[in-house]
């Protein structure tokens, strides 16, 4: 699917309802999300503590008894699967196909390769980012996860990052940038809009983590403009969470500087 294969709607009826779709799909994922996050930085910038001394979890304890916390875990990231869902199926039924938007099995070697550099690009400066951020207090100490150390949590962190990356690229690249085409957006307008909608869920974690997160739209976006392949900003998203999640709950416990 290119920019020319995308005819926006002429018809002022079709545009409103659009409009209203896209309104109501981010109200339930993750503008809302943008919203209480931006509540979330409001009240730790009010708080007496400086902000870097501050701490937010990305993988928290839901509930005491280890079972019913499990559970909790699961739902959260079914909820995320259901929200990319969500965006897929929408799509499907206007008209265009997954594989318009590089949800496909076509080339599954060269996504998982863009994926792997893409996922460094994004990272390595991602953390220099966040170490700095931190440095200057702009930023929360970010905990990947504080999830206590038992046989599922490596499994959960694992699904938890899936199921984050599925969600986050499906709605704001494929969904979202799909249906400002045919709202007539410009690609620039609608790359910027999606890169600041998916700063402004990360507000929680300070400027760091909005600034972090708008480089990281406007790479994402711009790579799937031009190359089409959703898949691989998936792929690259979930080995950039896994690290993340994974990699801080084995050596958390042996540095004192994350």
């Amino acid at each position: 699917m290119t920019r020319a294969s995308i005819t926006p709607l002429t018809d002022a009826r079709a545009r409103r309802l659009l409009g209203l779709e896209v309104l109501v799909v981010l109200t339930v994922t993750l503008g809302l999300s943008a919203l209480r996050s931006a509540l979330s930085l409001v009240d730790a910038l009010l708080r007496p503590e400086p902000l870097n001394e501050q701490q937010v979890a990305l993988n928290a304890p839901a509930a005491q008894a280890d079972l019913v916390d499990l559970a909790l875990q699961l739902v959260r990231v079914l909820q995320l699967v259901g929200w990319g869902a969500l965006g897929a199926y929408l799509l499907i039924r206007g008209g265009i196909a997954l594989r318009a938007v590089g949800l496909d099995a076509r080339r599954p070697g060269r996504d998982a390769l863009g994926a792997a550099g893409l996922a460094a690009l994004i990272g390595v400066p991602g953390l220099g980012l966040y170490l700095a951020a931190r440095a200057l207090g702009v930023s929360v100490t970010i905990a990947p996860t504080t999830l206590d150390a038992t046989w599922w949590t490596v499994p959960v962190l694992v699904a938890s990052a899936l199921a984050n990356s599925w969600a986050e690229e499906v709605v704001m690249v494929a969904y979202l940038i799909t249906r400002l085409r045919q709202l007539g957006w410009s690609e620039n307008g609608s790359l910027l809009a999606q890169a600041l909608l998916r700063g402004a869920y990360h507000l929680y974690q300070g400027l760091g983590g909005f600034v972090g997160n708008v480089v990281m739209g406007l790479v994402f976006g711009r790579v799937w403009q031009r190359t089409n392949r959703l898949w691989c900003l998936v792929g690259a998203h979930a080995l950039i969470d896994v690290v993340a999640f994974v990699g801080y709950a084995l050596v958390a416990p042996y540095v004192d500087w994350l």
